[in-house]
């Protein structure tokens, strides 16, 4: 029994001393605290002041070139393709010679009506010269009136054969020339899809394809709010032109320039986006109809804007902040609103001033705000440079 009271003791004088510890922590004096806080270890960060610059906002989306101009080349006669008369993609001119079908039932056909046409000719005159000589005998009542008119009739038959003639002539030639199909249009000729000695159907088989080069269209389908931004914008400033530039794929600047000429009547409710095309000119045949493209599309003027390094940015759930140095060299939170990308910078439309810096290296490691740092100036990225 003596042991056993012997250890309660000593369990309460240890509890009453940590006790006693406790109360001395909470009565320590504010200088205590004051040197404690001072012991935080300063985060290394780097930090950059914000620039403010007069630039202009391109949004950006996917496109994809097509051709001003797409045909399919059919034959109007049908026949044996006898020649393919150029080469396999190769870009050939309005009127040149593509293929050859058979020619000679068609030179047969063009034959006999232009015999039909000399016959209906010599039938006319004969009509003509016994009218004549009917309306002469008339008055002496040597031909009746009956005859006379009969002979009349027979003459504007025989002026109507030789107008049907006359056309199945011109249509036999339209048959000989059909037989030599040319390109419709100045292009590049895809592959022959019919070949030597195969059969050609009238509007039916189809031989090749054709495309235009210069100009070229690019099709791309801007976002509903997009769209309405450009709306508001070409109202405001009284404008009917929107302008774009094109970059392919692999090329980083968008050097290729050209205009909005086509605004789809309804936006897509299915993917919220309406069609626009804009006309770029190909002299130098960069662009083949079904490239992929970036689109880069502006309808205002240059604004004075805030810009900051992107990688500066951090998310807490649905809110942006960026931490910018405050007195004392803290680490200070600043909720902000975020505006366009123009490169490797992001707008920052409100939560930043000029002036302020921002921290863009080491926020890993800041925890709260207010957080002691130790800043190191670092120069600022790039920006942009507005395009004329």
């Amino acid at each position: 029994m003596k042991k056993g009271k012997l250890f309660v003791s000593a369990a309460f004088v240890a509890i009453l001393a940590a006790s006693g510890g406790l109360i001395a922590t909470v009565g320590a004096s504010p200088e205590t605290d004051t040197a404690g806080a001072s012991q935080i270890p300063r985060t290394q960060v780097d930090v950059t002041a914000v620039q403010v610059k007069r630039i202009r906002h391109w949004d950006e989306f996917n496109g994809r070139i097509s051709a001003v101009e797409t045909v399919e080349v059919r034959p109007r006669v049908s026949g044996y393709v006898t020649r393919v008369a150029y080469k396999e993609g190769d870009e050939v001119r309005k009127g040149d010679l593509l293929f050859v079908i058979d020619p000679r039932p068609y030179q047969a056909a063009l034959n006999s009506a232009q015999a039909k046409l000399e016959h209906a000719r010599a039938a006319t005159r004969l009509a003509k010269t016994r009218n004549d000589r009917a309306r002469r005998l008339l008055p002496s009542s040597a031909v009746s009136q009956d005859e006379a008119d009969i002979r009349q009739a027979l003459l504007g038959q025989s002026a109507a054969d030789v107008q049907e003639a006359e056309a199945a002539v011109y249509a036999a030639k339209l048959n000989l020339e059909f037989t030599e199909v040319r390109a419709p249009i100045d292009g590049r000729a895809g592959r022959a899809l019919l070949t030597v000695g195969n059969l050609a159907m009238a509007d039916d088989a189809l031989l090749t394809t054709m495309v235009s080069l210069d100009p070229v269209y690019v099709d791309f389908d801007p976002d509903e709010q997009s769209y309405l931004r450009y709306a508001a914008d070409a109202r405001r400033n009284h404008r009917n032109t929107l302008m774009v530039r094109v970059a392919l794929a692999g090329e980083t600047d968008f050097a290729h320039l050209g205009q909005v000429d086509f605004l789809d009547n309804q936006v897509d409710s299915s993917t919220g986006s309406i069609r626009m095309r804009a006309r770029l000119s190909n002299p130098g045949r960069v662009f083949t109809p079904g490239l992929f493209t970036r689109v880069q599309v502006t309808s205002g003027d240059e604004a004075e804007s805030i810009l900051i390094d992107d990688k500066a940015v951090l998310t807490d759930q649905d809110r942006k902040f960026v931490y910018v140095l405050g007195a004392g060299n803290t680490a200070q939170r600043r909720e902000v609103k975020l505006g366009r990308k123009s490169g490797n910078l992001r707008v920052i439309e409100s939560g930043l001033m000029p002036g302020d810096k921002v921290i863009t290296g080491g926020t890993q490691r800041i925890y709260f705000s207010g957080a002691p740092v130790d800043p190191s100036e670092t120069p600022a990225a790039l920006a942009p440079v507005a395009a004329n």
